[in-house]
């Protein structure tokens, strides 16, 4: 009985394991100075998500390369948030994050865009499950702050949902508003252009 306990322990484990995506940011050698010369650590930057609306990040330190990577692994499946998506592919809204020197600034994209961003960014967006969206790094070109701004960036993102229910509206009337809202730009637009060629 303690056998067959442990060992669907053990599938649940595999299973959830299976279940999530994890892709290396960074390695960063470290050297610590001691009296037989040098010793040198490793320490590892890694995201997870399970491409459905889950990520998080973590980082390890160790002697060697799998073993820093298997700690920063297990450090971001333990910190994982979700982030509402739009049809599952990009973010319902533009947001901005920041973190320490790190400023990102992150815009919902139609369709077909792709992911078009930098390194870590693309990390993030990969194992979240986006398809969709345009990314630009403003600050720090430290993976460790560009990492954290873009989930302090995800973090504040909302859903019609969310926004709905903090209004007291129905989401199909806060959607009927953002659809006028969108028709009536490029209207303003053409006549923009009209005036100017005028």
């Amino acid at each position: 009985m303690a056998e067959e306990r442990r060992g669907r322990g053990r599938r649940d484990r595999s299973e959830e394991d299976n279940e999530f995506t994890d892709k290396l940011v960074h390695i960063n050698r470290v050297a610590k100075v001691v009296k037989g010369g040098r010793r040198f650590g490793f320490a590892a930057l890694v995201v997870v998500g399970d491409q459905k609306g889950r990520v998080g990040f973590g980082h390890g330190k160790a002697r060697e390369v799998p073993e820093a990577i298997r700690k920063a692994t297990d450090s971001a499946k333990r910190s994982l948030i979700r982030v509402p998506l739009r049809e599952g592919r990009t973010l319902h809204h533009d947001v901005a994050g920041r973190w320490g020197a790190g400023k990102v600034f992150l815009r919902a994209a139609p369709a077909g865009t792709g992911i078009i961003a930098g390194g870590p960014m693309r990390a993030v967006f990969e194992t979240l499950g986006i398809h969709d969206i345009v990314a630009k790094s403003l600050g720090s070109s430290n993976p460790y702050n560009m990492v954290r701004a873009t989930f302090e960036a995800l973090k504040d993102q909302d859903s019609p949902r969310s926004v709905a229910a903090r209004r007291g509206l129905k989401v199909s009337a806060l959607q009927a508003r953002r659809r006028d809202a969108d028709s009536d730009a490029p209207a303003e637009a053409d006549a923009d252009s009209q005036a100017e060629m005028a």
